[in-house]
């Protein structure tokens, strides 16, 4: 089986159990409304806000100091969505979630999280990108990159890179996942580009 596994179907998650599948992004549309709040707030300069917070099951997050307008409760819709949908694949009892509002590219250099499978939805700017097992050698990872950038450090076999857009949702296995010490999901923060900011959510599961 690959270790990119990209789908339009939801029925499809589960596939990132499998033991060499390191990242599964699932092509989406943005919910109604979500662009167009987003694009309005980023034009007045409003969009400076992140948040962050811990949900239980059935349980909707609240953000309040946003703006109100019908893209906001399509905001607050939708990470409930996604944390249910994540809890209930992860059987966790708890998701914590954090929207991050950046200017700026998070984290620029291919890494591997030391988490256990983080979800990443990117609703505005560009999405996060990848590269799979057989573009990359892990020795270059880091430290063994001696500080030189990506492109040229040897990480990258080839300059084949993927990458999801706005609305997809991306499952990322982390190095922490039980069995999977010597692998985790290849991927880096995206130069946000000539129209800032991106707004992107992040999940992580709490047991």
């Amino acid at each position: 089986m690959r270790d990119i596994v990209i789908t339009p179907h939801l029925a499809d998650w589960p596939q990132i159990f499998q033991p060499q599948v390191q990242l599964l992004c699932w092509q989406r549309p943005l919910p109604a409304g979500v662009a167009g709040y987003l694009d309005s707030l980023a034009a007045s300069g409003s969009l400076r806000l992140g948040y962050r917070g811990v949900l239980s099951a059935g349980e909707a997050p609240v953000l309040a100091a946003w703006p109100a307008g019908a893209g906001r409760q399509a905001l607050q819709d939708d990470i409930a969505l996604l944390a249910d949908m994540y809890a209930t694949l992860l059987g966790c009892a708890q998701v914590g979630w954090r929207v991050e509002v950046l200017d700026g590219s998070m984290c620029p250099r291919f890494h591997v999280d030391r988490t256990g499978i983080r979800l990443v939805c990117t609703w505005r700017g560009p999405g996060t990108e990848w590269l799979a097992a057989a573009a990359a050698d892990r020795r270059f990872l880091g430290r063994g990159s001696g500080g030189l950038p990506d492109e040229t450090s040897g990480l990258m076999r080839t300059a084949k890179v993927g990458r999801s857009v706005a609305g997809d949702v991306v499952l990322l296995k982390g190095s922490q996942w039980q069995g999977n010490g010597d692998g985790g999901a290849i991927h880096r923060s995206p130069a946000v580009g000539g129209q800032p900011p991106r707004v992107m959510l992040v999940l992580d599961a709490m047991y």
